[in-house]
Order: C-alpha cells, then structure tokens, then sequence
C-alpha cells in the first residue's frame, strides 16, 4: 500500500512487529548497513522480543542462536549499533537496519562481516 506520493507508509513499531514474517525458528535475518557510507556491516538474527527491542530501543539487539540469548550489539565491547532506520523487505521476510556503528561491527575486530572472506566470483558485468 503506498501514500499519495507514491511512497509506502512508515511502519510503527506496533504495525512491523505485526508485518514481520518470522521463519519456523521464529527468527527474522536482519542485514545491518552503515548509514553514512551503505556498507553491509553483518548478518544477525532477531525473534519479536530483539525485533521490538531494537525498534523502540534505538540500540541494535539481537538474538544469538549459539548462547540461546539476546544480546545488545556493543554492551561488553563497546563497539555499539545506533540505529537510524529500519525496514523490512517486500516480503516482510528480512529486516534491513542502518546504522552508525562504533568500532568494529564484526566479532573477529574487522569493520565489516564481511571483510574476512572474500571470494573469487565471475565478474558478471564482462559477460
């Protein structure tokens, strides 16, 4: 459904909570990207208590599947995710999280997740 503007409405809280298509484990894949520069920082997983948490916190939480607990990104090594907007996906089925990050995003000291294990993929723009 989208406004007058052509834009889709603003979620609450409330009403994404509603809208969010959790899986069978009753989790959601939440990508986390930095909101000044669009990088993809790292890939958790929230059930409705860290979804909830993280959109009326303004603090990213999430649950770890590994400890069987929330944890709030940052809370022991300060390396905090505030965040700046949320969305979901046209599914409803992912939640996207920009932030500004402090420190490291990844557990291993790099910024980015994603920045440990780079893989040798065609270049499909040549094609």
């Amino acid at each position: 459904m989208s406004d007058e503007a052509g834009q889709a409405p603003v979620l609450t809280a409330a009403d994404a909570l509603e809208t969010a298509r959790f899986g069978p484990d009753g989790l959601l894949p939440a990508i986390v990207q930095e909101h000044a520069t669009g990088e993809v920082l790292m890939l958790g997983w929230m059930d409705r208590e860290a979804l909830s948490r993280t959109l009326t916190e303004g603090r990213v939480t999430f649950w770890s599947r590994s400890r069987q607990e929330y944890w709030r990104k940052g809370d022991t090594s300060g390396h905090i995710q505030v965040v700046r907007r949320a969305a979901l996906d046209c599914d409803a089925d992912a939640l996207l999280v920009r932030v500004d990050q402090t420190g490291a995003a990844c557990h291993t000291g790099a910024h980015s997740c994603f920045d440990t294990h780079p893989v040798d993929a065609v270049d499909g723009s040549a094609a």
